[in-house]
């Protein structure tokens, strides 16, 4: 999967670039809002088809989850601080894109279209839930594979659809060219306040500092954490590693409509790493295809610094 999401932006920003007309986009966003349920179902039931993880929830789920909502709080409050500060991104959102988007070939990913009205933003935590409720109950753990290829399938949609919007609504990029250098502030601003936060909870929870610090410093990049504190430091910690990013997914898609109302850049922190995969799409659909491509941005560059952070929180902590 390391190229294919990349592919997948080409290809339909390719499409979008050819001008598909407004009947193409609509049928195109009924496709994408299909895929984004299903892959917020497969999120959900990857979480209950996980015994251990299930297990678990009793015994070191609070933990979990108090690492989980500091690093995304503080993630969060930092944003919150760059947009008040140097980077005021509703500021320069509504300047490049008020009164010059053409309302006759609307974004699949439009503010507007998505704003207040959309039940989406509802049905995607509740298909997480309902998704884990029934991988609890009536999964088999060998069900693991046809989740996988769901989640794939469900991602190739969703990366092509965000192509299409960006390709179809191509101003979004002369918001990033105003950006510049200033959006890696937002990358900055999320590792230092999942840090602060994984740091924190050590000190609140009286937990060694390289479970708690290196479990908020997955960024929701819960596969790899998971597995890399499983082999450095064991099966707990690994399990702490997997829960609290899975954990910051979750919340962030549950949050959405209050993260976005007490920042612009409130879904990109919560998302996190996971803005270059599974949470795009999500955050896409809150904060419009302008911010939605700074979410691509942060993420990846998050995505790139977690296998070189773990190791080396793990050496110094």
């Amino acid at each position: 999967m390391t190229f294919l999401p990349f592919i997948c932006l080409g290809a339909g920003f390719l499409v979008g670039v050819r001008d598909p007309g407004e009947k193409i986009l609509k049928i195109t966003d009924t496709i994408v809002n299909t895929a984004l349920v299903v892959l917020m179902l497969t999120i959900g039931m990857n979480v209950g088809i996980n015994k251990t993880v299930i297990i678990n929830l009793g015994t070191i789920g609070f933990n979990c989850l108090v690492i989980c909502l500091l690093a995304v709080g503080f993630s969060i409050l930092l944003i919150v601080i760059l947009e008040k500060t140097v980077l005021p991104l509703e500021k320069l959102q509504t300047k490049h894109f008020v009164g010059e988007i053409d309302k006759n070939n609307s974004s699949i990913f439009s503010q507007n279209e998505e704003k207040k009205t959309s039940p989406l933003i509802w049905i995607m935590p509740a298909s997480i839930i309902a998704g884990a409720i029934f991988g609890y109950s009536f999964m088999p753990e060998s069900g693991q594979t046809v989740l996988d290829s769901m989640l794939r399938v469900a991602l190739i949609i969703l990366y092509t659809g965000v192509g299409v919007s960006l390709g179809s609504n191509r101003k979004v990029f002369q918001y990033i060219k105003q950006m510049g250098w200033r959006v890696l502030y937002i990358s900055a601003a999320i590792l230092a306040g999942s840090l602060a936060g994984g740091f924190i909870a050590g000190l609140l929870l009286d937990i060694s500092f390289p479970v708690s610090v290196m479990s908020a410093g997955g960024m929701s990049y819960y596969s790899l954490t998971g597995a890399y504190m499983t082999q450095a430091c064991g099966i707990e910690a690994g399990t702490y590693g997997f829960i609290v990013n899975v954990m910051r997914e979750f919340f962030t898609v549950l949050f959405l409509p209050l993260l976005v109302r007490i920042s612009k850049g409130g879904p990109i922190a919560g998302g996190a790493a996971g803005n270059m995969d599974t949470m795009l799409v999500p955050v896409t659909k809150t904060v419009g295809a302008e911010l939605g491509l700074v979410a691509l941005i942060t993420g990846v560059i998050l995505t790139l610094i977690v296998p070189f952070l773990l190791p080396l929180l793990n050496h110094i902590l």
